[in-house]
């Protein structure tokens, strides 16, 4: 199966009160956030439909930092865009504009965070997508 790198874009038509493990409880107001990872693994993309269930709410494991936050009834997954064969996942989190909670997604890294923010999810979309098209570029 074919992994490399994701970011799923999501939204929040709420403000969300999350507890994120060992990162604490944040809050995160209305709009649009995008999370950078990797699916390197035997599964590949498997990871990202993981993603879409556990915010669909038919999984209710929590692995991962997005967990906490794609498991709020509050949050859209709205989308996600791939990668495939690359190992980026950082240099693409670095290209989005900062999140809202430091150390989200980066505990295995020295990245700011692999959560951004933006006011809608156009923006935030295309930031992504430049971001996703530029790291192809560089493989």
């Amino acid at each position: 199966m074919t992994g490399g790198t994701y970011t799923l874009l999501l939204t929040l038509s709420d403000p969300v009160e999350v507890d994120v493990g060992a990162l604490g409880t944040h809050t995160l107001p209305v709009g649009a956030y995008a999370y950078t990872g990797s699916a390197l693994g035997s599964g590949g993309f498997a990871r990202v439909d993981r993603h879409r269930r556990v915010a669909a709410g038919e999984h209710d494991t929590r692995h991962w930092h997005i967990d906490y936050l794609t498991g709020h009834p509050t949050t859209d997954l709205v989308a996600a865009v791939t990668s495939p064969g690359i190992d980026a996942e950082c240099a693409v989190a670095d290209r989005l504009p900062h999140g809202p909670v430091d150390g989200f997604g980066a505990s295995d890294c020295n990245c700011r965070s692999h959560l951004a923010a933006g006011e809608d999810v156009e923006s935030v979309r295309g930031a992504v997508e430049t971001a996703h098209r530029h790291v192809r570029e560089a493989a």
